[in-house]
């Protein structure tokens, strides 16, 4: 009989994989808790339901003093949010880790490389083809050394009269110049190309979404560069998730549920102005402010 919970023959029970884990970031600001848990909540009840069962790596870098850790991961459960990591320093980490975090080492977001038109110094140097040459009077001899009726000639020349060096390079020849360096190419956007229903997420990774269709209300859009929506904006977009506060978002229809770029996000409780509310739009960070602006002006 077979055992069907024995492990697969000449197999291992399990066995290691890499993984690419998206998670929140909380910033700590302050060392006092109750000031904590007091901007947690509302931080929470403005965003809804948009956080919830993330996640969370919590950041205390910014703080000397060490805090109750113990009672700030029971109020992050509390609101959904999964603590699954620190990064902290000194007495702080000893302490965070004493509470069952485990010490991480977060990236820092990674800049998307601007294309620059090359300058002509950095423009690869194309030697012109050699012009054809014909057998007859008034050819040059350097040009036809290789023929055997040449080298006869040069064999009669002055004894004593000097000879060419074979190594030395032709007059008016350059160095080749050195091959302009290639930039890193950023990874190409990911392109979605149906409509988003409720409850359905996609993040893009180190680069762009393109989503061409409706995002349905209760679905997520996520992007470390930019998110581009062909179709209605009816749910909840974030561009920038990694820290890149350049990163924007556009749509030809703007009626959403949650906008957050880099972190700095607006809940859309209320119907936006009628110069945006179901118009193309763009969102763009300025001075870390949420700025909305229309696209048909």
């Amino acid at each position: 009989m077979n055992d069907s919970s024995s492990p697969r023959k000449n197999g291992a029970a399990l066995d290691f994989k890499s993984a690419t884990l998206y998670a929140l970031r909380v910033v700590l600001q302050s060392g006092d808790n109750a000031a904590l848990i007091s901007a947690l909540d509302t931080r929470m009840n403005d965003a809804g339901s948009f956080f919830e069962n993330e996640p969370v790596v919590i950041d205390a870098t910014q703080l000397d003093t060490v805090i109750d850790w113990s009672a700030l991961l029971q109020a992050l459960r509390g609101h959904s949010l999964h603590p699954v990591g620190v990064v902290a320093e000194g007495a702080n980490l000893e302490a965070a880790k004493a509470a069952g975090l485990a010490p991480v080492d977060l990236a820092n977001p990674v800049p998307r490389p601007k294309p620059e038109p090359a300058s002509e110094a950095e423009m690869p140097v194309v030697a012109p083809p050699p012009a054809p040459t014909e057998p007859g009077a008034g050819q040059d001899v350097a040009a036809a050394a290789g023929s055997p009726s040449a080298k006869g000639r040069k064999a009669a020349g002055k004894r004593g009269e000097p000879r060419p060096s074979s190594a030395a390079p032709a007059q008016g020849s350059q160095p080749p110049a050195a091959e302009p360096a290639v930039p890193e190419i950023a990874p190409a956007a990911m392109v979605i190309n149906r409509p988003l229903r409720s409850g359905q997420r996609i993040y893009a990774r180190n680069t762009d979404l393109i989503v061409i269709g409706v995002v349905s209300q209760g679905a997520e859009v996520i992007a470390d560069g930019n998110i581009h929506i062909y179709g209605p904006l009816r749910g909840k977009a974030m561009a920038g998730a990694r820290g890149d506060t350049s990163a924007r978002i556009f749509t030809t229809q703007l009626d959403p549920e949650l906008l957050a770029i880099a972190g700095v996000y607006r809940v859309i409780e209320m119907r936006l102005d009628s110069s945006l509310q179901n118009r193309p739009a763009i969102v763009q960070l300025d001075e870390e402010r949420l700025q909305i602006h229309p696209l048909d002006k």
